[in-house]
């Protein structure tokens, strides 16, 4: 159940009256939600299956704010399991206790319980989305965030007429969770989904789903704010409308310099808005999204279902037996249109939405992402070589703590994480060539973080590898930031020669970005957002296996640059009791009411 009274009402409704605000005094709202999760049966592809889902409904309902607005959002679990909620693409200024990632900024929340996240916007604007962060229950559990202009000024173009979101998600006929639970033990690869699906229907293409394909009805003439969000969970895809281009304007909660494309490539984790005029033969036409597959060409078991919705005119016209198909849709493996679309994106860069690019940089780190294997005696797990599938960070394959980070650092307790994650890689190697050594193929487990001072300026080079034959590309997201991307190419990173093609001029602002397939991408910002925050592949399976790190920056010496006092009701950790034993002196009550005392 939800207590927003704009919920009750049409979309089209709420956009008009939000673009009415344009030009009223402003002034931050707060809004307050509610999200019930409970099981529910869904029917797809001819059988019924039941999943944790958020209203009763999948994709989970739509939160729409203004810039600057707070949100309250109590989540009620009244499921059968523990999980957490992160609202992507949200900095939540000083807030990491309701950023959501599971043991890294809080513990689940557990059945039968329920917890109030205060979500703060401040700088964002256009689409985000929210997601579950434990397990992989966001497979289910996800809905889109929509930011409008603050009251008093207006879009970066013209405003549109109406909107429309679409929600590109993952498909499974498993209960996934139990799967990929028993997949980490073995050591084997995880599921693949079965089919794609827009606004939670998997379209014309797919068994037993042409009744119920998502339709969208537009008026000849106007201009539709078309806001993304890639849910899938463990593919970059390829979206295309067939007969119409469209005009890019924002991507991850920023505006970028507009362009028009006949398609889109969105990664993971990432939200794109666009428009669309309406100015074709009045018809029913094809919306198609698929896999953007980077992995070996060999490798052709990955999802190759065509997802599908139907852009329908209004009015009175002879509907033809099927509608167009949008023949411009590239191909599964097309790397060149990809980076074609990618190398278009930059900031508008302008009076009205300056940049802030990082000029005096105080930490450089240099970040492998890799795929791996641990180790099994006498090759008896199910993974690669009868090892267990792993991947990592500068070799470091993260293991989750059994208190959530936050708590040990604000807290003090120690023998939780470790400060010391790597600058750089632990061994220089060719890390784009065939056949690595075979100790770079093995990783360390360990929960290690990185430690930024308050407004460092911080640059960052990740680096795709070929360990194991896998590279393939890497949509990396941070938690509480957004970056700009400065630089991109292929092969190892060249700290000589590869700067001179930064671009420090308009480079675009993201909160994920595709690491390339071998290649390189740099990014910076500055470390102003103090607290515990999460770096992570936004491939499920790689996230699974290790592919993330723990960012800490410090306070800065105020009240207004430090972290928050924690909010009370925070879910409580299950915790093995030697996990607390070594965090306390022997006989130290005065520890242990530190601890556990609520401020």
């Amino acid at each position: 159940m939800m207590r927003k009274i704009q919920t009750a009402v049409p979309m089209m409704v709420f956009f008009l009256a939000a673009a009415s605000l344009l030009h009223s005094p402003a002034q931050a709202a707060v809004h307050h939600y509610d999200f019930v999760l409970k099981e529910k049966n869904f029917t797809r592809l001819c059988s019924t299956k039941s999943m944790l889902v958020v209203n009763e409904s999948f994709p989970g309902p739509v939160i729409r704010v203004q810039k600057g607005d707070t949100v309250f959002i109590n989540v009620h679990n009244q499921g059968d399991y523990g999980f957490t909620i992160h609202w992507h693409g949200v900095k939540q200024p000083r807030n990491s206790w309701s950023d959501g990632p599971e043991y890294v900024t809080q513990c689940p929340i557990q059945p039968g319980t329920n917890f109030t996240y205060e979500v703060i916007f401040s700088k964002e604007e256009g689409t985000l989305w929210w997601h579950a962060h434990s397990d992989w229950s966001r497979s289910s559990i996800h809905g889109a965030i929509v930011i409008y202009p603050v009251n008093g000024t207006n879009y970066p173009f013209p405003t549109p007429d109406d909107e429309q979101i679409f929600v590109l998600g993952s498909w499974y006929n498993i209960n996934v969770n139990a799967v990929v639970d028993e997949d980490i033990v073995t050591g084997a690869d995880t599921p693949r989904s079965i089919s794609y699906v827009i606004n939670g229907e998997p379209g014309d293409f797919s068994n037993c789903s042409k009744e119920s394909t998502f339709r969208w009805v537009v008026d000849y003439g106007k201009t539709y704010m078309v806001r993304l969000v890639n849910a899938a969970m463990n593919a970059e895809l390829y979206l295309a409308i067939a007969g119409h281009d469209v005009t890019v304007v924002g991507m991850d909660g920023n505006y970028v310099k507009p362009f028009v494309t006949g398609y889109i490539m969105i990664s993971p984790g990432q939200t794109m808005d666009v428009l669309l005029t309406a100015n074709q033969t009045l018809g029913h036409y094809y919306i198609v999204a698929h896999q953007y597959d980077t992995a070996r060409p060999d490798v052709t078991d990955y999802d190759q279902t065509n997802a599908s919705a139907i852009l329908m005119y209004s009015g009175n016209y002879t509907v033809v037996d099927a509608p167009a198909y949008p023949s411009q849709l590239p191909g599964y493996e097309d790397l060149p249109a990809a980076d074609v679309f990618l190398s278009s994106l930059r900031s508008l860069a302008n009076e009205e939405h300056p940049i802030d690019v990082p000029m005096n940089i105080t930490k450089r780190m240099y970040v492998t992402v890799s795929m791996n294997q641990i180790l099994c005696p006498n090759a008896s797990c199910e993974g690669i070589n009868g090892n267990r599938l792993a991947s990592s960070m500068n070799n470091i394959s993260f293991n989750n703590p059994d208190i959530d980070i936050l708590q040990a650092y604000y807290n003090n307790i120690t023998g939780i994480y470790t400060p010391d994650f790597p600058d750089w890689p632990p061994a220089m190697f060719n890390f784009t060539e065939d056949d690595p050594p075979f100790n770079v193929t093995v990783p360390i487990q360990a929960t290690k973080v990185m430690m930024l001072d308050y407004n460092e300026e911080v640059e960052i080079t990740f680096q795709g590898t070929e360990t194991l034959n896998a590279s393939e590309n890497h949509p990396m997201h941070v938690h509480g930031y957004s970056f700009y991307v400065i630089g991109s190419g292929v092969g190892d990173f060249d700290n000589e020669t590869d700067p001179e093609s930064y671009n420090l001029v308009d480079p675009v602002e993201l909160t994920t970005v595709g690491v390339p397939k071998l290649g390189w991408v740099t990014i910076r910002f500055r470390a102003s957002n103090p607290g515990v925050w999460l770096w992570h592949c936004h491939l499920d399976r790689h996230l699974s296996w290790g592919m993330d790190t723990v960012m800490i920056v410090k306070d800065g010496g105020t009240p207004e640059t430090s972290l928050r006092s924690p909010p009370p009701g925070m879910p409580k950790c299950k915790v093995p009791y030697q996990n607390w034993l070594r965090s306390f002196d022997e006989d130290s009550d005065a520890e242990f009411a530190r601890v556990f005392r609520q401020r």
